[in-house]
Protein backbone atom coordinates (compact mmCIF):
# COMPACT_ATOMS: atom_id res chain seq x y z
CA UNK A 1 0.00 0.00 0.00
CA UNK A 2 1.12 3.28 -0.88
CA UNK A 3 0.18 6.56 -0.15
CA UNK A 4 -1.90 8.86 -2.71
CA UNK A 5 -3.70 11.95 -2.95
CA UNK A 6 -7.08 11.81 -3.67
CA UNK A 7 -9.94 13.84 -5.28
CA UNK A 8 -13.71 12.20 -5.17
CA UNK A 9 -15.63 15.15 -6.53
CA UNK A 10 -14.95 17.71 -8.96
CA UNK A 11 -14.83 20.97 -6.73
CA UNK A 12 -13.12 19.16 -3.36
CA UNK A 13 -10.98 21.82 -1.86
CA UNK A 14 -9.56 19.27 0.23
CA UNK A 15 -7.55 16.27 -0.94
CA UNK A 16 -8.25 12.66 0.61
CA UNK A 17 -4.51 12.04 1.86
CA UNK A 18 -4.48 8.44 2.23
CA UNK A 19 -2.39 5.53 3.06
CA UNK A 20 -3.89 2.67 1.05
CA UNK A 21 -3.72 2.82 -2.27
CA UNK A 22 -2.13 0.62 -4.57
CA UNK A 23 -1.55 0.93 -8.05
CA UNK A 24 -2.43 -1.51 -10.91
CA UNK A 25 -0.16 -3.36 -12.25
CA UNK A 26 1.90 -3.46 -14.20
CA UNK A 27 1.18 -5.30 -17.59
CA UNK A 28 3.06 -6.54 -19.99
CA UNK A 29 4.04 -3.53 -21.30
CA UNK A 30 3.90 -0.98 -18.15
CA UNK A 31 6.60 0.22 -16.06
CA UNK A 32 5.74 0.82 -11.87
CA UNK A 33 7.86 3.12 -10.80
CA UNK A 34 8.40 4.89 -7.40
CA UNK A 35 7.61 8.45 -7.48
CA UNK A 36 10.44 10.41 -5.83
CA UNK A 37 9.25 14.46 -6.93
CA UNK A 38 6.44 15.52 -8.15
CA UNK A 39 5.28 19.00 -8.94
CA UNK A 40 2.30 21.22 -7.98
CA UNK A 41 0.86 22.69 -11.58
CA UNK A 42 -2.28 24.96 -12.07
CA UNK A 43 -3.45 21.89 -14.28
CA UNK A 44 -3.78 20.21 -11.29
CA UNK A 45 -5.91 22.76 -10.33
CA UNK A 46 -7.93 22.75 -13.34
CA UNK A 47 -8.61 19.17 -12.74
CA UNK A 48 -10.04 19.87 -9.04
CA UNK A 49 -11.90 22.54 -10.35
CA UNK A 50 -13.57 21.04 -13.53
CA UNK A 51 -11.50 23.55 -15.79
CA UNK A 52 -10.15 20.04 -17.17
CA UNK A 53 -11.92 16.99 -17.12
CA UNK A 54 -11.43 13.89 -14.94
CA UNK A 55 -13.28 10.29 -13.64
CA UNK A 56 -13.49 10.16 -10.22
CA UNK A 57 -12.33 8.91 -7.48
CA UNK A 58 -8.93 10.36 -9.08
CA UNK A 59 -5.10 10.63 -7.74
CA UNK A 60 -4.20 13.93 -8.43
CA UNK A 61 -0.79 14.82 -10.08
CA UNK A 62 0.99 14.30 -13.46
CA UNK A 63 4.50 16.46 -13.26
CA UNK A 64 6.69 13.46 -11.85
CA UNK A 65 9.55 11.93 -11.36
CA UNK A 66 11.31 8.52 -9.44
CA UNK A 67 12.80 5.09 -9.47
CA UNK A 68 11.66 1.86 -11.95
CA UNK A 69 10.61 -0.40 -9.53
CA UNK A 70 9.37 -3.19 -11.86
CA UNK A 71 8.72 -3.45 -15.55
CA UNK A 72 6.17 -6.32 -17.35
CA UNK A 73 7.74 -9.21 -19.25
CA UNK A 74 7.98 -6.87 -22.94
CA UNK A 75 9.27 -4.01 -21.80
CA UNK A 76 12.47 -2.94 -23.10
CA UNK A 77 14.93 -0.01 -22.09
CA UNK A 78 14.33 0.62 -18.93
CA UNK A 79 14.69 -1.53 -15.95
CA UNK A 80 14.09 -1.70 -11.99
CA UNK A 81 16.78 0.70 -10.39
CA UNK A 82 16.69 3.41 -13.65
CA UNK A 83 15.78 7.03 -13.04
CA UNK A 84 12.53 8.34 -15.44
CA UNK A 85 10.66 11.24 -15.82
CA UNK A 86 6.96 10.80 -16.28
CA UNK A 87 5.20 11.44 -19.52
CA UNK A 88 1.60 12.04 -19.47
CA UNK A 89 1.15 12.25 -23.09
CA UNK A 90 2.82 9.02 -23.90
CA UNK A 91 2.70 8.55 -27.56
CA UNK A 92 1.26 5.16 -28.99
CA UNK A 93 3.55 4.92 -32.47
CA UNK A 94 1.02 4.35 -34.47
CA UNK A 95 -1.87 6.30 -34.62
CA UNK A 96 -2.46 9.76 -37.49
CA UNK A 97 -0.76 12.08 -35.23
CA UNK A 98 2.45 9.94 -34.42
CA UNK A 99 2.86 9.38 -37.41
CA UNK A 100 3.09 12.49 -38.89
CA UNK A 101 5.91 13.95 -36.33
CA UNK A 102 2.97 14.76 -34.16
CA UNK A 103 3.64 13.28 -30.15
CA UNK A 104 2.03 15.37 -28.04
CA UNK A 105 -1.01 15.01 -30.18
CA UNK A 106 -1.62 11.21 -29.54
CA UNK A 107 -4.66 10.91 -27.62
CA UNK A 108 -4.63 7.12 -27.50
CA UNK A 109 -3.06 7.18 -24.00
CA UNK A 110 -4.93 9.62 -22.55
CA UNK A 111 -8.46 7.89 -23.91
CA UNK A 112 -7.85 4.78 -22.42
CA UNK A 113 -7.39 7.10 -19.01
CA UNK A 114 -10.87 7.74 -18.65
CA UNK A 115 -11.76 3.78 -18.74
CA UNK A 116 -9.01 2.29 -16.93
CA UNK A 117 -8.76 2.77 -13.18
CA UNK A 118 -5.02 3.14 -12.30
CA UNK A 119 -5.05 2.82 -8.50
CA UNK A 120 -7.19 0.86 -6.27
CA UNK A 121 -8.34 2.41 -3.04
CA UNK A 122 -7.99 0.15 0.84
CA UNK A 123 -11.62 -0.34 0.88
CA UNK A 124 -11.50 -1.96 -3.15
CA UNK A 125 -12.62 1.15 -5.10
CA UNK A 126 -11.10 1.45 -7.97
CA UNK A 127 -9.45 4.99 -8.91
CA UNK A 128 -8.23 6.77 -11.92
CA UNK A 129 -4.62 8.53 -12.41
CA UNK A 130 -5.26 11.93 -13.75
CA UNK A 131 -4.45 12.00 -17.37
CA UNK A 132 -3.54 8.72 -16.78
CA UNK A 133 -0.85 9.29 -14.27
CA UNK A 134 -1.69 10.52 -11.04
CA UNK A 135 1.72 11.27 -9.67
CA UNK A 136 1.04 12.88 -6.09
CA UNK A 137 1.18 9.04 -4.84
CA UNK A 138 4.50 6.95 -4.11
CA UNK A 139 3.68 4.62 -6.48
CA UNK A 140 2.57 4.72 -10.03
CA UNK A 141 1.92 2.36 -13.16
CA UNK A 142 2.53 3.75 -16.89
CA UNK A 143 3.00 2.24 -19.82
CA UNK A 144 6.54 1.88 -21.36
CA UNK A 145 6.22 5.12 -23.24
CA UNK A 146 5.03 7.03 -20.43
CA UNK A 147 8.12 7.08 -18.94
CA UNK A 148 11.70 8.50 -20.02
CA UNK A 149 15.07 7.49 -18.75
CA UNK A 150 17.13 10.48 -16.80
CA UNK A 151 20.73 10.62 -15.83
CA UNK A 152 20.77 9.58 -12.01
CA UNK A 153 22.52 12.75 -11.36
CA UNK A 154 20.05 15.29 -12.30
CA UNK A 155 18.06 15.86 -8.75
CA UNK A 156 14.21 14.37 -9.16
CA UNK A 157 12.70 17.48 -8.04
CA UNK A 158 14.54 19.35 -11.36
CA UNK A 159 13.21 15.94 -13.01
CA UNK A 160 9.96 16.27 -12.01
CA UNK A 161 9.85 19.60 -13.52
CA UNK A 162 11.38 18.00 -17.19
CA UNK A 163 7.85 16.22 -17.14
CA UNK A 164 5.58 19.43 -17.75
CA UNK A 165 6.60 22.50 -17.17
CA UNK A 166 9.42 23.25 -18.72
CA UNK A 167 8.65 21.83 -22.05
CA UNK A 168 5.23 22.84 -22.13
CA UNK A 169 6.90 26.05 -21.60
CA UNK A 170 10.51 26.30 -22.76
CA UNK A 171 8.92 24.18 -25.90
CA UNK A 172 5.97 26.64 -26.95
CA UNK A 173 9.59 28.52 -27.67
CA UNK A 174 11.54 26.33 -29.71
CA UNK A 175 9.25 23.73 -31.20
CA UNK A 176 5.73 26.03 -31.52
CA UNK A 177 6.54 29.50 -31.91
CA UNK A 178 10.57 28.91 -33.14
CA UNK A 179 11.69 32.08 -31.88
CA UNK A 180 14.06 33.91 -34.16
CA UNK A 181 17.30 35.26 -32.77
CA UNK A 182 17.25 38.94 -32.51
CA UNK A 183 13.62 38.95 -32.14
CA UNK A 184 10.79 40.48 -29.88
CA UNK A 185 8.05 38.75 -27.18
CA UNK A 186 5.95 39.26 -25.31
CA UNK A 187 4.68 36.77 -22.63
CA UNK A 188 1.29 36.96 -20.76
CA UNK A 189 1.27 35.33 -17.75
CA UNK A 190 4.23 35.25 -15.21
CA UNK A 191 3.61 31.71 -13.63
CA UNK A 192 5.31 28.88 -13.69
CA UNK A 193 5.12 27.73 -17.02
CA UNK A 194 5.33 31.72 -18.29
CA UNK A 195 8.24 31.96 -16.73
CA UNK A 196 9.82 28.75 -18.55
CA UNK A 197 8.36 30.56 -21.79
CA UNK A 198 10.95 33.63 -20.79
CA UNK A 199 13.73 31.23 -20.24
CA UNK A 200 13.42 29.93 -23.74
CA UNK A 201 12.69 33.11 -25.62
CA UNK A 202 15.98 34.28 -23.83
CA UNK A 203 17.83 31.00 -24.86
CA UNK A 204 16.52 31.45 -28.33
CA UNK A 205 18.16 34.65 -27.95
CA UNK A 206 15.21 37.46 -28.43
CA UNK A 207 16.56 40.78 -28.19
CA UNK A 208 13.31 41.59 -25.77
CA UNK A 209 11.14 40.06 -23.54
CA UNK A 210 8.45 41.50 -21.92
CA UNK A 211 6.63 39.50 -19.29
CA UNK A 212 2.72 40.75 -18.39
CA UNK A 213 1.31 40.00 -15.34
CA UNK A 214 -1.27 41.66 -13.21
CA UNK A 215 0.40 40.50 -10.06
CA UNK A 216 3.19 43.39 -10.06
CA UNK A 217 5.21 41.02 -7.02
CA UNK A 218 6.18 38.71 -10.23
CA UNK A 219 7.77 41.66 -12.31
CA UNK A 220 11.32 41.64 -10.83
CA UNK A 221 10.80 37.73 -10.92
CA UNK A 222 10.58 37.19 -14.33
CA UNK A 223 13.58 39.58 -14.88
CA UNK A 224 15.43 36.91 -12.95
CA UNK A 225 14.51 34.51 -15.50
CA UNK A 226 15.22 36.91 -19.15
CA UNK A 227 12.44 39.32 -18.91
CA UNK A 228 14.35 42.73 -20.33
CA UNK A 229 10.75 44.50 -19.34
CA UNK A 230 7.67 43.92 -17.52
CA UNK A 231 4.19 45.06 -17.41
CA UNK A 232 0.96 44.70 -16.50
CA UNK A 233 -2.01 44.59 -18.75
CA UNK A 234 -3.06 47.65 -18.40
CA UNK A 235 0.22 49.04 -19.09
CA UNK A 236 0.17 47.11 -22.20
CA UNK A 237 0.16 49.94 -25.11
CA UNK A 238 2.39 51.95 -23.40
CA UNK A 239 5.33 49.02 -23.23
CA UNK A 240 4.79 48.49 -27.03
CA UNK A 241 5.00 51.78 -27.97
CA UNK A 242 8.28 52.41 -25.73
CA UNK A 243 10.18 48.38 -27.03
CA UNK A 244 8.28 48.43 -30.78
CA UNK A 245 7.14 51.84 -31.51
CA UNK A 246 3.63 50.34 -31.56
CA UNK A 247 3.84 47.93 -33.94
CA UNK A 248 3.75 45.10 -31.45
CA UNK A 249 6.00 41.85 -30.82
CA UNK A 250 6.86 39.31 -33.61
CA UNK A 251 5.99 36.86 -30.96
CA UNK A 252 3.28 36.66 -28.16
CA UNK A 253 2.39 33.62 -25.50
CA UNK A 254 -0.25 33.57 -23.61
CA UNK A 255 -0.06 31.08 -20.83
CA UNK A 256 -2.93 31.81 -18.66
CA UNK A 257 -5.44 29.65 -19.98
CA UNK A 258 -8.07 32.22 -20.05
CA UNK A 259 -9.84 33.98 -23.44
CA UNK A 260 -9.06 37.26 -22.21
CA UNK A 261 -5.21 36.63 -21.99
CA UNK A 262 -5.48 35.59 -25.44
CA UNK A 263 -7.02 38.60 -26.16
CA UNK A 264 -4.02 40.60 -24.74
CA UNK A 265 -1.46 38.30 -26.52
CA UNK A 266 -3.05 39.31 -29.68
CA UNK A 267 -3.37 42.84 -28.93
CA UNK A 268 0.52 42.45 -27.94
CA UNK A 269 1.80 40.86 -31.51
CA UNK A 270 2.42 42.89 -34.68
CA UNK A 271 0.56 42.64 -37.59
CA UNK A 272 2.11 38.97 -39.59
CA UNK A 273 3.38 38.39 -36.02
CA UNK A 274 2.39 35.06 -34.27
CA UNK A 275 0.13 34.14 -31.26
CA UNK A 276 1.06 31.17 -28.91
CA UNK A 277 -2.17 29.74 -26.68
CA UNK A 278 -0.01 27.84 -23.91
CA UNK A 279 -2.62 27.81 -21.53
CA UNK A 280 -5.27 25.12 -20.68
CA UNK A 281 -8.29 26.88 -20.38
CA UNK A 282 -11.47 25.97 -19.91
CA UNK A 283 -14.28 24.00 -22.52
CA UNK A 284 -17.07 26.81 -22.32
CA UNK A 285 -14.38 29.76 -22.30
CA UNK A 286 -14.81 30.64 -25.90
CA UNK A 287 -12.88 33.88 -28.05
CA UNK A 288 -13.43 35.12 -30.91
CA UNK A 289 -12.47 37.65 -33.80
CA UNK A 290 -13.63 39.11 -36.71
CA UNK A 291 -12.97 37.90 -39.81
CA UNK A 292 -11.94 41.08 -41.47
CA UNK A 293 -9.22 40.93 -38.75
CA UNK A 294 -8.30 37.71 -38.28
CA UNK A 295 -7.43 38.52 -42.59
CA UNK A 296 -5.88 41.94 -42.75
CA UNK A 297 -3.96 41.91 -39.21
CA UNK A 298 -2.43 38.83 -40.88
CA UNK A 299 -1.40 37.17 -37.31
CA UNK A 300 -1.27 33.58 -37.11
CA UNK A 301 -3.15 31.97 -34.19
CA UNK A 302 -1.25 28.87 -32.32
CA UNK A 303 -1.44 25.93 -30.74
CA UNK A 304 1.58 24.32 -28.63
CA UNK A 305 0.10 21.49 -26.57
CA UNK A 306 2.75 20.19 -24.27
CA UNK A 307 5.09 22.44 -25.95
CA UNK A 308 5.25 20.70 -29.23
CA UNK A 309 7.55 18.76 -27.56
CA UNK A 310 8.59 14.83 -28.51
CA UNK A 311 10.31 14.02 -24.80
CA UNK A 312 12.08 11.38 -26.12
CA UNK A 313 14.14 14.35 -28.10
CA UNK A 314 13.30 17.37 -26.17
CA UNK A 315 14.76 15.75 -22.87
CA UNK A 316 18.21 14.94 -23.25
CA UNK A 317 18.39 18.59 -24.93
CA UNK A 318 16.45 20.32 -21.52
CA UNK A 319 18.97 18.19 -19.63
CA UNK A 320 22.09 20.35 -21.65
CA UNK A 321 20.58 23.44 -21.07
CA UNK A 322 20.40 23.02 -17.59
CA UNK A 323 24.18 21.43 -17.66
CA UNK A 324 25.07 24.54 -19.11
CA UNK A 325 24.01 27.16 -16.74
CA UNK A 326 21.23 28.30 -19.38
CA UNK A 327 18.18 26.88 -18.12
CA UNK A 328 17.53 27.58 -14.27
CA UNK A 329 15.28 25.01 -13.11
CA UNK A 330 16.36 25.52 -9.33
CA UNK A 331 14.92 29.11 -9.43
CA UNK A 332 11.37 28.03 -10.41
CA UNK A 333 11.06 26.12 -7.17
CA UNK A 334 9.59 28.33 -4.50
CA UNK A 335 9.74 25.31 -1.96
CA UNK A 336 10.17 22.15 -1.20
CA UNK A 337 7.30 19.73 0.76
CA UNK A 338 6.38 16.69 2.33
CA UNK A 339 3.00 14.73 1.20
CA UNK A 340 1.10 15.94 4.21
CA UNK A 341 1.58 19.18 2.98
CA UNK A 342 -0.01 18.97 -0.30
CA UNK A 343 -3.86 20.84 0.37
CA UNK A 344 -1.23 23.70 2.14
CA UNK A 345 0.42 23.85 -1.63
CA UNK A 346 -2.80 23.72 -3.21
CA UNK A 347 -3.82 26.62 -1.27
CA UNK A 348 -0.81 28.29 -1.90
CA UNK A 349 -1.09 27.80 -5.79
CA UNK A 350 -4.34 29.00 -5.71
CA UNK A 351 -3.56 32.35 -4.15
CA UNK A 352 -0.92 32.86 -6.20
CA UNK A 353 2.01 33.22 -3.88
CA UNK A 354 4.18 30.40 -5.09
CA UNK A 355 6.27 29.28 -8.37
CA UNK A 356 6.86 25.71 -8.38
CA UNK A 357 5.84 23.58 -5.49
CA UNK A 358 7.67 20.23 -5.39
CA UNK A 359 6.32 17.34 -3.07
CA UNK A 360 9.24 14.89 -2.21
CA UNK A 361 8.59 11.20 -1.29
Amino acid sequence: MARAAVMHAVGDRELDLRDDVRAVGPGPDQVKVEIRATGVCHSDLSTMSGVLPSVQPAVVGHEGAGVVAEVGERVTGVRPGDHVVVNWTPDCGECADCLRGEPYLCMTHLARSFSEARFVLGDGTPAFGMVGAGTWAEEVVLPRRGVIKVADDVPFEYAALLGCGIPTGVGAVINTARVTPGSTVAVVGAGGVGLAVVQGARIAGAATILAIDPNEAKHPIAERFGATHTATPDGLDEAKGLLTGGAGFDYAFEVVGRSAAITTAWDAARRGGDVIVVGAGADGDDWSRSAFGLLFEGKSLKASLYGGCDLKRDIPLFVDLWRAGRLDIEGLITRRIGFADINDAVRALTDGDVIRQVVLF
